[in-house]
């Protein structure tokens, strides 16, 4: 991790959660520090290294602001969804501005995901027109969705509503609404608010895929094993804040950090190792188990602090960030897949 950033994002963790202050300057900071491109192939404009690289800095970005590692996830959540996409015009002229931090992505697909997992209907619907497709709906969570520009990836049902197809959505076309930011109890920095699409044309320059019952299941192991990163750093660092509590005093908590802390670097192996040989591909349940884990491993880990901190953890002052760290964990059980989509997927697969 670039130290520079590293200090910024230690010096505005509590206003990245609090505030919308330094919203719009978080995405540039995590480009200056060239993470977009990291784990996108050397001929897409990329490092060239393995998907485990970006899984650590999703990780790394949470030990110091889950609100920094959630905006980080989503622009390379579009940037997967481009690299997936058989329209290489699309992705020779959305790609470099995402990768550079030019333009923001913001994964609009969480609807999508349930409608494939028949927990919802879709909210996007369009309608073929001279001019290309007619959208009208609605994306109630989208994040990433910078004033200053973005594009969002989204799943449309047309005639067939049984099979969406999957569009970029510029945030300049006519028809688009950005509402104002939701307001959230926590993670208020990462530019989250609902879109409304009234008569948007969008034609087929535009589609990333035709069939989202295809794409988005080739896509999900990126999306599912980035999100993982965000739990691991998170419980990091309430651990590392739980032993600075305790400040070498002995404790019956030692065995208990010590063991989750292992269990941290167990669930880390195992999910690089089995993004970068693709074998959690094949494994859905596997990959699934290890997301749901993830939940339940920053909740411990911020009981733990809790427990270490004692009273302290109460005061304004003197806390160390926890009560931030408490609501980031909540926030983890609810980021699309949920925990009861989660639960609900595992149950079907078995």
């Amino acid at each position: 991790m670039d130290e520079s950033l590293v200090a910024w994002l230690d010096a505005h963790a509590d206003s990245l959660d609090a505030d919308t202050l330094h919203a719009d300057a978080l995405p540039a900071r995590l480009a200056q520090a060239g993470l977009f491109t990291a784990a996108v192939p050397e001929g897409e404009g990329g490092d060239g290294r393995a998907l485990s690289a970006a899984v650590d800095i999703v990780a790394g970005l949470a030990e110091h602001s889950l609100s920094a590692a959630f905006v980080y996830w989503a622009q390379r959540a579009v940037i997967a969804c481009l690299l997936a996409s058989p329209n290489r015009d699309l992705v020779r002229r959305l790609l470099p501005d995402l990768l550079h931090g030019r333009l923001a992505g913001a994964p609009g697909l969480s609807n999508a995901m349930k409608f494939l997992g028949g927990l919802d209907r879709l909210h996007i619907t369009g309608t073929a027109a001279p001019d290309g497709m007619r959208l009208n709906g609605t994306v109630a969570w989208a994040t990433n969705v910078r004033r200053q520009g973005f594009v969002a990836a989204i799943a449309v049902g047309g005639e067939h509503a049984d099979n969406p197809a999957v569009f970029a959505l510029p945030h300049d076309a006519r028809g688009v609404v950005r509402e104002p930011d939701l307001d959230l109890l926590a993670l208020r920095g990462t530019n989250t608010a609902a879109l409304r699409l009234d008569e948007v044309v969008l034609d087929a320059t535009w589609q990333i895929h035709p069939q989202a019952r295809v794409f988005l299941p080739s896509i999900r192991p990126v999306f599912v094993g980035l999100q993982c990163g965000l739990g691991l750093g998170l419980a990091r660092a309430s651990l590392r804040a739980a032993r600075a509590a305790l400040d070498g005093r002995p404790s019956v908590l030692a065995g208990d950090i010590d063991a989750l802390d292992a269990e941290i670097a167990a669930c880390r192996q195992t999910l690089c190792a089995g993004l970068d040989d693709g074998s959690l591909r094949e494994r859905p349940r596997d990959l699934l188990t290890l997301r749901l884990r993830m939940v339940d491993i920053a909740a411990a880990a911020v009981a733990l602090e809790l427990q270490a901190l004692g009273g302290r953890a109460l005061l304004r002052a003197g806390s160390g960030g926890y009560a931030r760290r408490a609501r980031e964990a909540a926030f983890l059980a609810v980021v699309t897949p949920t925990v009861a989509h989660l639960k609900g997927d595992l149950a079907r697969l078995a």
